[in-house]
């Protein structure tokens, strides 16, 4: 088939390993969830559906994972099994220098999942978007552009 991924043996390999728990968490969140990774992660909602799939070779960069696993909400055992496995697969990667707990605070990301309608759903992020870009404006000292 055309544009079939290429289908690999993965039993016992580490990366598959860690892509198969991510499709399985990823598969008990709601619709939306990989759009949201996406936006999150700066990626495409297909990178997030290859990075997913244990067919595929692309690994999930490091930079991510702490990133997916907060916006999925990971329970305390499916934070433990995925980075596990996700070291087996890809040792001494997590521990590589990762963004402050400071840093990862100056962002905000807001469930909006919960409203259905996609055109409500836009309308009411761009007002998000407004008033914080007002609020940061008035913490910086600064007027509005």
């Amino acid at each position: 088939m055309i544009g079939a991924p290429e289908k690999l043996n993965t039993s016992g390999d580490p990366i598959a390993a860690y892509k198969r728990l991510l499709r399985d968490y990823l598969a008990l969140r709601p619709s939306g969830t990989r759009q949201r990774i996406a936006k999150v992660t700066g990626t495409h909602k297909s990178f997030i559906s290859q990075v997913a799939n244990p067919a595929y070779r692309v690994p999930l960069p490091a930079q991510h994972v702490e990133t997916i696993m907060d916006v999925c909400h990971f329970s305390a055992e499916e934070r433990a099994a995925f980075t596990t496995a996700y070291e087996a697969a890809h040792p001494g990667q997590l521990r590589a220098p990762a963004v402050s707990a400071v840093d990862r605070r100056a962002g905000l990301w807001i469930d909006l999942s919960s409203i259905s309608d996609i055109d409500r759903r836009q309308t009411v992020e761009d007002s998000i978007r407004r008033v914080a870009g007002d609020i940061i404006a008035i913490a910086e000292d600064r007027k509005r552009q």
